[in-house]
């Protein structure tokens, strides 16, 4: 059942732009789930003749069509929805023919609202029905006012639709949606439904699908990853299907997120431990360390289960790195609630922790409790959070000082400390790390002037990152290759590791992900076909998929 209405018209149509020259751009707000919801929103536009804007028009908002994917969890999900549409307003009051389309949890949950306040938006779609995208934005061009349709059930598995990988060495895979939690602070499960699972078949022919195209390390992605298998009856399936990743040939890192403590089990804790490209990094979210605000929260798990857990997890695999969600200031915490909190976090070690302030979203029991916390109480009480979290980030960092670490290079711009270039990635246990390149290698680079943005995007055919297999020096990793490195220093969010400008470690090695990096880099360039765009258009860069098919 979905809900379809229309508004005044709010955008003219365009007279002299075929669609198939229109561009897109989509602006994610949230979390890894709306990150690969907008992967999907891509592919769609991308097979309905839309090519995405250039980087500089993407940073200016300069687009035929823009789409914001909104995220409901925190209170102020909404002022940053309407900041991002108050910009937008006066660039389409310029561009004629310009679309905004507004998706995600947020509009399913305010539906027409989004409209009424903001009358420039032309499409409104909900977290069941991304498929609808591209009809919508036709619809609302041909009849020139806003659509908003919205699902109150899941249309169509999302994972089926066509998706624009924006890495080509790492890639999210939805082995579900949906959640059948019901914690009375949270929203999700009221706008993303009932939860439902994917069959392992259709899984792993995604993952594998994702091999093939060059993805060295892929993450399993659900709102309660560890409860998967409930629906077709199997309560094993999640470790299980760990253990099958484990068989895929080129598959070199698997991870998952995020996990629920009171499905966590042991079978998942061996899965991981005995599964070689399992990494050891866990997000296992708390919520609070007091077992009285745990109840009042609907966590059916109490302080003692969840240590219980890490200290297992530690068992099996000693280097693990566990990150965690917190609530501070939940409606009814006393100051002997928050002292519980920073006990169990003391005592768990996490490596990094998301912390936020308790917000109220309407339509969660949580909102209409009594004894809501004044903001002064829940802000000092966050800030003592935050100071014993950065501290023990900080001492577990500094006990990876000394050790070597294979780091996964990821795109984008490395810390860089004086002269010294850096690259970034991440290690097996998901910590960042900053690697330095060996001095003679910049050296040679600064000599044929090929150093600069070697962090960034190549912008020509002469960046030596894109030589071929006989020239490409083989000090130089590319995103998606792996460098062993020595680790030099630390600070509680990233490592450094500059050992080789003292003649430590470091050795670049190469991988089938750098391999399609180059290729899809050189094509977007103009330099030769992409061999795993799987139909995306070359100049666009990112993998483009499909359906999978069906493992027998």
């Amino acid at each position: 059942m979905s809900s379809t209405t229309q508004s005044p018209a709010v955008s003219a149509r365009p007279t002299d732009q075929p669609s198939g020259q229109r561009t897109y751009l989509v602006r994610t707000l949230g979390c890894q789930m709306n990150v690969h919801d907008s992967e999907h929103m891509a592919g769609m536009l991308e097979q309905a003749g839309y090519t995405r804007a250039a980087a500089e028009d993407e940073a200016a908002s300069r687009a035929d069509v823009v789409v914001i994917n909104t995220c409901a969890v925190r209170e102020n999900a909404a002022t940053r929805l309407y900041g991002n549409l108050g910009q937008l307003a006066g660039i389409k009051a310029d561009r004629p023919g310009m679309q905004i389309a507004v998706g995600g949890c947020l509009a399913q949950k305010d539906r027409g609202e989004i409209v009424s306040k903001a009358p420039w938006v032309d499409v409104v779609f909900g977290t069941h029905n991304l498929d609808a995208l591209p009809v919508l934005l036709e619809r609302a061009r041909h009849n020139a006012e806003a659509q908003v349709e919205i699902a109150e059930s899941l249309q169509v598995f999302p994972s089926t639709l066509p998706t624009r990988r924006e890495s080509v060495y790492a890639g999210w895979v939805s082995i579900s949606v949906g959640c059948n939690n019901t914690c009375t602070f949270c929203i999700v499960p009221h706008l993303r439904g009932k939860e439902r699972d994917r069959r392992p078949g259709e899984v792993l022919a995604e993952v594998e699908a994702l091999v093939a195209a060059g993805a060295v390390e892929v993450t399993l992605l659900g709102q309660n990853v560890n409860s998967y298998g409930v629906e077709f009856g199997d309560r094993g399936a999640f470790a299980k299907l760990l253990r099958a990743c484990g068989t895929i040939e080129g598959l070199e890192r698997v991870r998952f997120t995020s996990p629920h403590p009171a499905a966590f089990t042991d079978d998942v804790i061996a899965a991981m431990a005995e599964t070689p490209n399992v990494m050891p990094s866990l997000h296992m979210p708390l919520q609070s360390g007091s077992d009285r605000v745990l109840r009042a929260m609907r966590r059916s798990y109490r302080s003692a289960k969840f240590l219980g857990i890490l200290d297992r997890v530690r068992d099996a695999m000693p280097d693990a790195a566990i990150t965690t969600d917190i609530i501070v200031g939940f409606p009814g915490e006393t100051e002997e609630d928050f002292r519980e909190t920073l006990r169990v976090v003391e005592a768990s070690r996490f490596s990094s922790a998301f912390m936020f302030q308790y917000s109220p979203r309407p339509g969660t029991p949580a909102a209409t409790m009594d004894e809501q916390l004044p903001k002064e109480v829940v802000q000092e009480r966050f800030e003592r959070l935050l100071a014993l979290q950065e501290r023990i980030a900080g001492e577990e960092a500094a006990r990876q000082v000394g050790r070597t670490v294979d780091v996964l290079v990821s795109e984008g711009t490395g810390k860089k400390d004086g002269a010294t270039h850096r690259l970034s990635g991440r290690a097996p246990d998901n910590r960042l790390v900053h690697l330095a390149l060996p001095a003679d290698l910049l050296d040679d680079l600064e000599s044929a002037a090929g150093a600069a943005g070697l962090a960034g995007a190549p912008t020509s055919l002469e960046d030596p990152r894109l030589a071929d297999a006989a020239t490409l020096d083989p000090r130089l990793p590319r995103p998606g290759d792996v460098v062993t490195v020595g680790v030099t220093r630390s600070a509680p969010h990233f490592l450094v590791a500059d050992a080789v400008l003292d003649g430590g470690a470091y050795a670049v090695r190469r991988t089938r992900s750098g391999d399609a990096w180059a290729q899809r880099e050189t094509a977007r360039l103009g330099g030769g076909e992409d061999e795993h765009s799987h139909g995306g258009a070359p100049s666009s860069g990112p993998v483009v998929l499909g359906m999978p098919s069906l493992r027998g």
